[in-house]
């Protein structure tokens, strides 16, 4: 197979995601970056800000590590207007994620310890929060893994910081397409890195392909908003595998249309505990479910699972000590509880 020059994987790559709904923009430094954070911000709040709100809005993202970046992203935040009136603006619509604003642009050159320019950048609401990287047909996907590495040592921390928003990674060599999360460098491995499917868990390797599928406007945003984990304990961002998304998926779907049972079937090491975090997480944010239990068969594993789940996020559960607690959280305000068979029995016969 003939190499594929880089240039034609951006060009080509570009178009499809203007086909798919991005606006295009030319984005040179990040002067460039920061005046288009502004507008696109404006346009997502409905507000118009001073220069002195926008700086106040810059220096208060501009803090903290990925992880921390993180949190902000999914917060309200603060500023004091020309009036004196405190105000927050939302950075992301995590709720209403197709209702966000989505741009792509590229060659974006921003300096730090060195000059780096990055291949393709997608905006969301002006914040660049994904970063595809791209090499040639022929080379290896590590190449591109390690030439982000390079970025984020180098520069994503320039000026303002905005690069350090990112969430997810893009790596392609036109033929086999991968995708993770963002975090430490030092903690970062080339084995962390995922390949997309179907359904049918049929890998999508092809860039054209993965595009079409994953970087749709809709499931990006997403992806982003509803399926990455920012664990509190290793203070970490988890973005979910394909089969743990459609899994997930099904799920909410399945309580959502019907009252019949189901079932996911994952084998050991496959991220289970995870999977099911995120579904009971998602269930309680829906309005019309009052209560998610969930049930394993051990005591241990009904500490166990607790200690993870809160792992994901603390203090998002109580494991029931006793029939008797577990009643009073059955009739309680507690939305998720996990519990062992046997209390279950106990507490309903």
């Amino acid at each position: 197979m003939n190499a594929q020059p880089e240039q034609l994987l951006e060009n080509n790559l570009i178009d499809q995601l203007v086909q798919l709904g991005y606006e295009r923009i030319v984005l040179k430094h990040e002067t460039d970056v920061v005046a288009n954070f502004k507008k696109q911000i404006e346009k997502h709040n409905k507000v118009t800000l001073s220069d002195t709100e926008l700086n106040q809005i810059l220096l208060y993202i501009n803090k903290g590590n990925t992880f921390e970046r993180a949190k902000t992203l999914r917060s309200r935040i603060p500023y004091v207007n020309e009036l004196g009136e405190n105000k927050t603006i939302q950075l992301i619509d995590s709720k209403n994620w197709c209702k966000n604003e989505f741009q792509v642009a590229n060659q974006i050159s921003m300096k730090g310890n060195y000059d780096n320019r990055y291949d393709v950048t997608i905006l969301i609401n002006g914040l660049p929060l994904v970063q595809v990287e791209l090499k040639r047909r022929g080379l290896e996907l590590k190449e591109a893994f390690n030439q982000i590495n390079r970025y984020q040592k180098h520069s994503y921390g320039a000026g303002f910081g905005l690069f350090q928003f990112i969430q997810l990674f893009v790596i392609s060599n036109g033929v086999n397409t991968k995708y993770y999360c963002n975090g430490r460098v030092k903690d970062r491995s080339f084995k962390q890195t995922f390949y997309w499917t179907d359904k049918e868990n049929k890998l999508i390797t092809n860039l054209a392909e993965f595009a079409d599928d994953f970087m749709n406007p809709c499931h990006l945003s997403k992806m982003i908003t509803q399926y990455i984990v920012l664990n509190e304990t290793q203070k970490a961002l988890m973005v979910l595998r394909p089969y743990q998304y459609y899994a997930v998926e099904s799920i909410i779907n399945q309580v959502k249309t019907t009252t019949d049972y189901g079932y996911i079937w994952h084998t050991t090491g496959s991220g289970k505990t995870l999977t099911s975090f995120k579904t009971a997480q998602i269930l309680t944010s829906i309005p019309e479910v009052h209560k998610v239990v969930f049930v394993v068969d051990r005591k241990d594993l009904d500490n166990q699972t607790a200690k993870e789940f809160n792992s994901f996020s603390k203090g998002s559960i109580d494991s029931t000590t006793d029939t008797k607690t577990l009643v009073s959280q059955m009739t309680g305000n507690n939305k998720l509880i996990v519990t062992t068979i046997q209390k279950l029995n106990n507490a309903i016969s």
